[in-house]
């Protein structure tokens, strides 16, 4: 009856054990291209018109964030000064804090520009906002931006 106790018990340790080496997609690995392209998919609409910022530069060109900070991203933003600014950036950084500042840089100008316009643009820019998850710093000011953040709270989350 020992021996018989002693062979269960040594299994489901054994089960325990190699429970956790299950496969699991990591975060890490998101491609953040595929995560703008959902958005597009999902509200094509609110990204009408943007244009997608393809190289690093880019981003030290219209946030002065340093391309050295910067992992992976994806970003579609208004250039056309005449419009109001609707933008979506996802940096992935080591450097959050850094990112996070220069990208609410840009948030709050944005709320400045729509101060002087009709309060429904103002109410649009302020459902947006800069958030952060993990690694990953992100610029949302777009019709139905908190469908969007939900977006890419779910694929890098």
């Amino acid at each position: 009856m020992k021996r018989v106790f002693w062979i269960v018990l040594v299994l489901a340790l054994a089960l325990c054990v190699f429970a956790g080496c299950g496969s699991t997609e990591e975060k890490s690995d998101v491609k953040l291209a595929d995560v703008l392209a959902k958005i597009n998919k999902t509200y094509p609409d609110a990204v009408k018109g943007l244009t997608e910022l393809e190289k690093a530069s880019d981003l030290t060109r219209y946030y002065e964030i340093d391309e050295d900070e910067i992992d992976d991203f994806a970003a579609e933003i208004n250039t056309d000064s005449s419009k109001a600014a609707l933008e979506i950036v996802i940096v992935k950084t080591k450097n959050i804090d850094d990112v996070k500042q220069k990208l609410n840089i840009r948030y709050q100008a944005i709320l400045s520009q729509y101060a002087s316009y009709s309060a429904d643009q103002l109410k649009m820019a302020k459902e947006g906002g800069v958030n952060t998850t993990g690694d990953y710093v992100y610029l949302v000011v777009a019709e139905d931006s908190k469908g969007i953040m939900d977006i890419i709270e779910k694929e890098i989350g």
